[in-house]
């Protein structure tokens, strides 16, 4: 993974066209370093997940090329790998697991980022029946271990608890989230080291409960 790791940073340098081109093989090469890292997380946790063991890893990964239309950042490029282990794919709409390659940036993790409002509605129902089990998901030993909690902060939270719910709620908290999810962060080294592999399996297997309780909520 040192191979990708320089390349992404030389990429954040060099974030235009002509250099993309001149350097194609480099993003191939780093590419394909990806490619057989995901077929390999996929062929190990797919033995304990097997909503995911029949996954390809093309699927799973997202397009380097940025779209532009809408943003003021016009660098053509994006300057990371990202990788999404979802039952279905990356345009799954389920809850599923994640992998962000970056200089100084990376994390594992995942759950479900934004969901339509219909999912959102199915979601809060779930955690507001089954909060206990909710509760001891994300208080586990070995979640806790891996991300401590699931992610919080105003921008992915209403002010107030949606219509329906009681404000003294004890799952008030969760029930303003608009997305469920964990990370946990990862320094150059770890992406870098002989254990890369075994770091995302064991912070994957520490998430599965939540994975689990989401598409649950969902079908």
């Amino acid at each position: 993974m040192e191979k990708v790791l320089q390349f992404l940073k030389d990429l954040t340098e060099n974030n235009n066209k002509p250099w993309f081109d001149e350097h194609r093989d480099n993003y191939l090469s780093a590419k394909k370093v990806i490619e057989l890292t995901t077929g390999k997380l996929i062929e190990q946790f797919g033995k304990s997940e097997p909503a995911i063991a029949m996954l390809e890893p093309k699927a799973c990964l997202f397009r380097i090329n940025r779209d532009v239309r809408f943003s003021k950042n016009k660098s053509p490029y994006k300057t990371n790998f990202g990788i999404s282990i979802n039952p279905g794919g990356k345009k799954s709409e389920l809850a599923g697991y994640y992998i962000h390659i970056e200089p100084r940036k990376s994390f594992v993790g995942g759950g479900l980022w934004m969901p339509m409002p219909g999912p959102l509605a199915k979601l809060r129902q779930e955690i507001d029946y089954n909060f206990e089990q909710f509760e001891a998901i994300i208080h586990a030993p070995a979640f806790k271990k891996q991300y401590e909690t699931i992610t919080t902060g105003k921008e992915i939270s209403l002010v107030r608890v949606p219509k329906g719910y009681e404000a003294d709620t004890p799952a008030a908290e969760y029930l303003k989230l608009k997305s469920f999810t964990a990370i946990k962060p990862l320094t150059d080294e770890e992406v870098a080291s002989p254990e890369f592999l075994q770091i995302c399996i064991h912070a994957f297997k520490a998430l599965q409960p939540l994975i689990g309780f989401l598409n649950q909520a969902m079908d």
